[in-house]
């Protein structure tokens, strides 16, 4: 690594020399604007917008926008003569904790090395640093700017943390912030389940840029002339849920599946989850009663069959009986009426 700054670190009377470096370097890929004929680079000429003529860099100064037409031309004197105390220091104002520090305010990182005779007092700031659990605030002039940064100790090492000030943060004004939105128990019972099923130590070796790997995967097969094989693109997300516990329910299923874990069953039914069972349980009872009603009406056609039963053999006796039968039948009936009037006589 090359550095980029020389200085001092200074708290107290203890002066610390150190050089900074780069503790980031961004992995994008860059490209460069070519011909598409024939590659060549495509180049950017400076012009004056006034008089249309090339301006060389020793002509170029910094200009602020008044708006209007109207500009202010500011040269490198007028840069050298502003007050930057802190210069070629890096001031330590105060120290704080470090859950103090809001992670929005972080921009660059950067690492310092003790030079020289300066290691003693580099590792006792270190491990002071370390040993109280703070961060130190101090101040910082890099590319001619004054900057507020942090102190902080990572594995080993101070680690210089530029920050944004505190008028650079833009406050968020959103609509939904001032809705009333309610929630209910059981869907904040499910999103805490779902935080704990994906819950697990942070390591940032596990993560890679896909899309870097997949770009630098066309330009090689550029290079060796081949085809690309497209990569499986990832399961959408859906838009909108439509059942937001169904959705962190599945979520849930899914992230312990991923683990290696058997997905968890309900002991308690949830409101929607007991009203689906209400649903099918209101449905089903018509099919239940339906035996009984087929039993009542099954009920008299038994009845009919043991009548026709009985009846059966008198039947067939009619039939074997014959005409004589038939005729003492008859005769028999025209002696009824006789015998009743005897009687009445």
């Amino acid at each position: 690594m090359r550095a980029i700054w020389k200085g001092a670190v200074s708290f107290g009377l203890v002066s610390i020399s150190v050089k900074l470096y780069s503790a980031t370097e961004e992995k994008d890929i860059r490209f460069h604007q070519v011909h598409r004929t024939d590659g060549g680079r495509i180049r950017y000429k400076r012009v004056c917008s006034l008089d249309g003529e090339e301006v060389s860099y020793d002509d170029i100064a910094k200009g602020y926008d008044l708006g209007g037409g109207e500009m202010v031309v500011l040269t490198d004197e007028d840069f050298a003569d502003l007050p930057l105390s802190t210069s070629r220091a890096i001031d330590v104002l105060e120290f704080v904790p470090a859950e103090q520090v809001d992670p929005i305010l972080y921009a660059k990182a950067y690492y310092l090395e003790p030079e020289g005779a300066a290691v003693k007092p580099y590792v006792l700031l270190r491990d002071a640093l370390v040993d109280s659990d703070r961060v130190a605030i101090v101040k910082v002039a890099l590319r001619q700017r004054e900057q507020l940064a942090t102190l902080r100790v990572r594995e080993g090492v101070l680690v210089l943390n530029t920050m944004l000030w505190p008028d650079e943060v833009r406050q968020p004004d959103f609509a939904f912030l001032d809705e009333d939105v309610s929630l209910r128990p059981p869907e904040l019972a499910m999103a805490a389940s779902l935080i704990d099923s994906m819950t697990g130590d942070f390591n940032p070796s596990d993560y890679t840029d896909n899309y870097r790997e997949a770009l630098q995967e066309v330009i090689d097969a550029k290079v060796e002339g081949r085809e690309v094989v497209a990569p499986e693109e990832p399961e959408a997300a859906p838009a909108a849920a439509v059942d937001l516990m169904a959705a962190l329910r599945a979520s849930v299923e899914r992230a312990r599946t991923a683990r290696g874990e058997q997905p968890e069953r309900e002991t308690e039914p949830t409101p929607i989850s007991a009203a689906r069972s209400a649903r099918t349980a209101a449905k089903a009872a018509p099919a239940k009663k339906a035996p009984a009603k087929k039993a009542e009406k099954a009920a008299p056609a038994k009845k009919a069959e043991k009548a026709e039963k009985k009846a059966a053999p008198a039947k067939k006796a009619a039939k074997k009986g014959g005409p004589d039968e038939k005729g003492a039948a008859k005769k028999a009936a025209k002696k009824a009426p006789a015998k009743k009037a005897r009687k009445s006589a």
